[in-house]
């Protein structure tokens, strides 16, 4: 029992520890193919200990809810952390949950940060949140489809399960639907993460901003909740990504070893997703919003061709 407890404290840490990092890798990344220096790696650790130390301006019209909702959907990234497979397949709390309570969670720090965008009163804000709602009305589908499309083949939807499954079936564990569902779910993250083409995470401007415009109203040390609770909601994206697609190198029990070399493949797993992050942003530009269907009905397509692709793959 307190093999489990430890790591689920190590889970945590690391989350913690890798989400601002992920996010200066991939800005760095982004600078390197922009042909400019950009910050260092560490740069958003340093921002969001500023951030800490200032105090919040809030408006005098606001109620619980904006004061509340950073609480909230920081919360839910970190149970949903606890639920996706990091560094072991064996989740201690593998049992509470599976990828349908990912999406609900995902859905619920989702609905708190539109609804507090509302909250404040701020045209930007109501702005921000039905763009994002409208976005989420796509993407969650399309989530759930290219994992189910892997789930089939495993016969569970526990993340755990499937990710020790698909590790122990080698590169045998790559088909047409496998690869089809994967390429979704990267278009997916795209959308989670707000990243170009869907957003822009680096822009303050009304005309094309979504999740920014949420998150207008937020100073100090909320906006460093807010600002770290989008940085766990990326890791655990392309964790997902990472290990239920390419699980190869997780640990399946608890050793040191095993744990060690499993954080260290991870780590080498998700900086390759966000190298390959940056060359889309990198490579395209923003699109209008009223595009955005035409890019995610290709992720829920590619989903549904997944499934069918498992029935035909094995005869029905």
């Amino acid at each position: 029992m307190l093999s489990q407890i430890g790591i689920s404290v190590i889970q945590v840490i690391v989350i913690l520890a890798l989400a601002p990092l992920l996010s200066g890798i991939i800005n760095k990344i982004k600078a390197f193919f922009q042909i400019r220096k950009g910050p260092g790696i560490f740069q958003p650790y340093y921002d969001l200990a500023k951030l800490m130390r200032k105090d919040s301006v809030v408006s005098e019209n606001v109620s619980w809810i904006f004061h509340a909702a950073p609480i909230i959907s920081f919360a839910a990234m970190l149970t949903a952390g606890l639920i996706i497979p990091i560094f072991i397949s064996g989740m201690p709390f593998g049992f509470a949950g599976d990828i349908i309570a990912v999406v609900y969670l995902l859905a619920l720090a989702r609905f708190f940060t539109a609804l507090a965008s509302l909250d404040a009163g701020s045209s930007f804000g109501g702005m921000g949140g039905s763009r994002e709602m409208f976005v989420a009305s796509m993407v969650e589908p399309a989530l759930m489809l290219s994992i189910f499309a892997v789930a089939l083949n495993v016969g569970s939807t526990n993340l755990g399960y499937i990710s020790q499954t698909v590790s122990n079936a080698g590169l045998s564990a790559v088909s047409p639907y496998h690869l089809l569902a994967f390429v979704a779910m990267f278009i997916i993250a795209i959308a989670e993460t707000g990243r170009i083409p869907v957003d822009n995470p680096s822009t303050h401007l009304e005309l094309t901003m979504i999740h920014e415009a949420m998150i207008l109203e937020y100073s100090g040390k909320q906006l460093a909740i807010v600002e770290l609770g989008a940085m766990i909601k990326q890791l655990l994206i392309y964790a997902l990504l990472a290990n239920i697609f390419f699980p190869w190198g997780i640990a399946q029990s608890i050793s040191a070893a095993g744990i060690t070399v499993a954080l260290i493949v991870f780590v080498i797993k998700i900086v390759v997703l966000g190298a390959m992050m940056a060359m889309v942003e990198t490579q395209t530009a923003k699109w209008r919003l009223f595009r955005l269907p035409d890019l995610l009905s290709v992720s829920l397509m590619l989903s549904f061709l997944a499934l069918v692709s498992f029935i035909i793959v094995k005869g029905g």
